[in-house]
Formats: structure tokens, C-alpha cells, sequence
């Protein structure tokens, strides 16, 4: 059984960094992409970042894109999301999942029934 453990939020200013860690358990395909996705109070659920696990290329938000990197160690089975010049409208809920979809550049998230963890917190402040 997967498990997806997030870390690494908190709260910042505007302008500053933070690095998100989402640990995995259990076994997941390389065959699947792992992605970072957020969800605001009140809006819709939104991908920010997307790696396939087996390695290749990474995919990104219009809106995070220059500012975010996302990276994998997998000796570590952990996924990293460095955060980069944050603004206001970056504070969220920020969840690792699997697996993630790249179509047409838009990062789909998996159903609710896939591999998702509890998420972590992040606040930017003004």
C-alpha cells in the first residue's frame, strides 16, 4: 500500500523560500508521473508540478513557472518541491500524488482514489 507523506510548509514572506518533501511508501510504477498539486480556500484544486518517477522531463504551472523546481531522489523515495519567490496568491494546501497527468500542458490530478497525501500547509504573507 502507497503512503504519501508531506513536509515542509509553513508560513512566509513574500518573497521568500520554502522546500516541500513528500516521502513515499510502498511501491509506485515508474511508469507513473508523481506531481505537486495545491488547493486555495474556496478555489478549485490545481496542479503545480509534475515528474515522471522512471525520470525525463518535468512539467510545471503557467503560474509557478521560473520559481518552482521539482526533483526526486528516489534511493530516498522522496519528491521535493523548491518553492522560490513566493507570493500571496501561492498560500495553499500543497499535496503530493500519484499519478499525475500531463495533457496538452495541463497537469491533471489523479481521482480521489489514487495515492494522495494529507498535504501541507503553506502561507505567504503580504
Amino acid at each position: 500500500q502507497v503512503q504519501l507523506v508531506e513536509s515542509g510548509g509553513g508560513s512566509v514572506q513574500a518573497g521568500g523560500s520554502l522546500r516541500l518533501s513528500c516521502a513515499a511508501s510502498g511501491y509506485i510504477s515508474s511508469n507513473y508521473y508523481m506531481g505537486w498539486f495545491r488547493q486555495a480556500p474556496g478555489k478549485e484544486r490545481e496542479g503545480v508540478a509534475c515528474i515522471p518517477v522512471g525520470g525525463g522531463g518535468t512539467y510545471y504551472a503557467d503560474s509557478v513557472k521560473g520559481r518552482f523546481t521539482i526533483s526526486q531522489d528516489n534511493a530516498k523515495n522522496t519528491l521535493y518541491l523548491q518553492m522560490n519567490s513566493l507570493t500571496p496568491e501561492d498560500t495553499a494546501m500543497y499535496y503530493c500524488a500519484a499519478p499525475c497527468m500531463v495533457v496538452a500542458g495541463t497537469l491533471i490530478p489523479p481521482a480521489d482514489n489514487y495515492y494522495w497525501g494529507r498535504g501541507t500547509q503553506v502561507t505567504v504573507s503580504s
